[in-house]
């Protein structure tokens, strides 16, 4: 029921000369979304490598444009970024393949040590097994004779190596996928860029398509080249302090943190469960292991709360729930592929929305703590409301407050 003051949330305007009523219009709109995001995830294996050939072309155009006006022909630069690219793959795979295959062999030991750490944790926790056990009892459960923990751990490991050997096939492909567009995409110079001007009619939405395309340019490339370089001095932090603690495998622990960190929240959380882990194997106790992971934490918060924020520039930082929102959405549409590609995609999208009549708004949401300025008062007169509304100490106080706050603006607005 709307209160006296009117409805609580504004009605859905129609055209007079509309005859499709509104909520259809909305419904439709709602079909499309359900049906784009099934779409998205059904053609994951052919959308990914596109996707990241694209943002991958948007981030290397101003150096192939660097080159072109210095005489070097789009073609050898197109070679030179994509073998690049392929011997950075090459040798971190190379530098990870010694330390990954020594964990796999010896994988048996490893699980011995973990289930001699667990019995230890067990032992200690006696009482809480005890009533475990009597719970069972009472629910009259029969979960057969349990398996040993290194089976456990020793078939997970066999699993986990056979599904990526499994994958490793596809992974490749589309690898060298991603590599072979963005070879074609770069060495066809501004081709793309002037089909996609051609699209519009008037030069002024020409101009404004062109000019939106060279700020997708500069605001990738300036996200993508900062947080490359923060987390490579992140890897190389994380392994110069695993070997300070005597952990196996510091290079190992460096490319993983460094790949990892490029995963926002989610990645940082899955270093430091595997430092502790790795720590429970090889160090007695469980002190020691816990300050392995502490450690490992204290760095990528000190990444993640200063180092980051004061280098990469605020017009691209995103507001944090629409990016752990991100995160999950594209994680659940692409596995690990979508969760590294969704903080570009967002910058992208907030891109398109300063250039797009009528997005403003949606790209000022996307924004972080201090967004650009909207062009109406709409902006202050929101943060004037919030802020009022805030210094309420409940709902019938703040409904008060605002509608105070209305009615001053509205007797400000009449003429």
């Amino acid at each position: 029921m709307p209160g006296p003051e009117g409805h609580l949330f504004p009605r859905f305007s129609q055209r007079a000369d509309s005859k499709v009523p509104v909520l259809a219009n909305w419904a439709v709109i709602g079909i499309f979304l359900v049906m784009a995001f099934a779409a998205i995830a059904a053609g994951r294996d052919f959308l990914m490598p596109v996707t990241m050939a694209m943002l991958l072309f948007f981030v290397f155009t101003p150096l192939r444009r660097f080159a072109e006006r210095r005489g070097i022909p789009d073609a050898a630069t197109a070679a030179g970024i994509t073998l690049s690219i392929l011997l950075a793959v090459g040798v971190i795979a190379y530098a990870a393949s010694g330390p990954l295959s020594r964990a796999m062999s010896n994988m048996p030991i490893i699980s011995a040590q973990l289930e001699q750490k667990f019995d230890s944790v067990r032992d200690s926790l006696s009482d809480l097994r005890e009533a475990a056990a009597r719970i069972d009892e009472a629910q009259n459960t029969d979960p057969g004779p349990e398996e040993p923990p290194a089976i456990r751990i020793q078939q997970e490991g066999e699993t986990t190596l056979g599904t990526v050997m499994h994958m490793a096939p596809l992974l490749m492909g589309q690898v060298l996928f991603t590599l072979i567009l963005l070879f074609f995409l770069i060495a066809s110079g501004d081709l793309l860029y002037l089909k996609i001007v051609q699209s519009f009619d008037r030069m002024r939405d020409k101009r404004g398509a062109y000019l939106a395309l060279r700020q997708i340019e500069d605001s990738l490339g300036n996200y993508l080249g900062a947080i490359t370089i923060i987390n490579a001095g992140l890897g190389l932090a994380v392994g110069l302090t695993m070997w300070a603690w005597g952990m196996p495998g510091p290079l190992l622990f460096g490319i993983g943190a460094f790949l990892l960190n490029f995963i926002p929240y989610l990645g940082a959380i899955t270093g430091v469960a595997i430092s502790g882990i790795v720590a429970l194997v090889v160090m007695p106790g469980l002190f020691w292991p816990a300050m392995v992971a502490a450690s490992y934490l204290g760095l990528t918060s000190l990444e993640g709360q200063i180092i980051t924020p004061y280098f990469v520039s605020r017009r691209l930082q995103m507001n944090t729930v629409v990016v752990f929102l991100g995160v999950a959405l594209w994680a659940w549409l692409w596995s690990v592929i979508g969760m590294i590609i969704a903080v570009p995609v967002l910058v992208v999208i907030r891109v398109l929305a300063e250039h797009i009549p009528g997005w403003e708004k949606f790209g000022n949401f996307l924004a972080g703590d201090e967004p650009p300025a909207l062009t109406d008062e709409d902006e202050d007169e929101a943060r004037e409301l919030v802020e009022a509304g805030a210094a309420a100490e409940d709902g019938p106080a703040a409904r008060a407050v605002t509608a105070e706050l209305v009615a001053t603006h509205d007797a400000t607005d009449a003429p």
